[in-house]
Formats: C-alpha cells, structure tokens, sequence
C-alpha cells in the first residue's frame, strides 16, 4: 500500500518552516554573549550536533521547537489531522533521537540545557544555572 500523499498546502507550510537562525536562537546567541561564554553554533562533532557548544568547557545547549520536537504539555506541540500516524511516529523518534543524545552528552560529560521555543522568558534563567560554573570560570 502506498503511503498518501501530502497535501500540496501543508509541504508548502513546512517548507517555510525554518530550521537554522531563528529567532529564538539569536536570543539564545545574545543572552550567551552577554553571559561571556564562547561558543561554536552547530557542533557536527557532538552527538545531536546541538545548537550551541563549547567543547572545552564541557557544555551544550539545544534549541527546540516545540512542534517539531513535540514539547509535552506545550500548546504549540500540535498532530496535524492529515497523516497522523506519520506524524506521531515522526514526533516519537525525533523525542528518541533527542534523548540519545542528550544522554551521551551527559555520559562524556557535558552540561546539557534544552531551551523550547515557547520559553523566551527563561532563557537566561536556564543558561545562567547550568552555566555557572563557566561564568566563574571565564572571568
């Protein structure tokens, strides 16, 4: 059997939706900047390639959306009504794949933070905790 086809207005959505240098991820920048810590953007090296790390230091932190990443709870993780099965098979091993990753991160020693598009207003907040020993350490 042959899977559906997709709607040609829903490739169309999610071809606009973009996947680097949104939003979110510039506040991310700003607040790490203004935080005093050095980072690389897209550490293919690390497993999950996260968003933001400093490999010397030991940290990593990932921006998720929260539809594609599936935040739980978050009213913006959404199933679309066509091809749902897709969608939550999708969703679930985009959350695996994140939390492989997540875990060897840990396991090699890493601080890990995952910041959801939906929490603008605890960037700082998470970065400062998680990073704070790298703030003492960088001054």
């Amino acid at each position: 059997m042959r899977a559906p086809r997709p709607d040609p207005d829903t490739s169309a959505r999610m071809a606009m939706v973009r996947q680097r240098g949104t939003e979110i991820e510039a506040t991310v920048a700003t607040v790490l900047r203004e935080l005093g810590l050095r980072y690389r953007k897209n550490v293919k090296k690390l497993p999950g390639s996260p968003d933001f790390a400093n490999r010397s230091r030991n940290w990593a932190v990932f921006v998720n959306g929260c539809f594609w990443h599936h935040h739980t709870g978050c009213r913006r993780a959404t199933i679309p009504k066509s091809n749902s099965d897709f969608w939550t098979t999708k969703f679930r091993d985009n959350r695996r794949r994140d939390a492989r990753a997540i875990r060897r991160l840990r396991q090699d020693g890493y601080r890990v933070v995952v910041i959801w598009e939906c929490e603008r207003d605890r960037i700082r907040a998470k970065l400062g905790k998680i990073l704070e020993t790298c703030r003492i350490d960088s001054r």
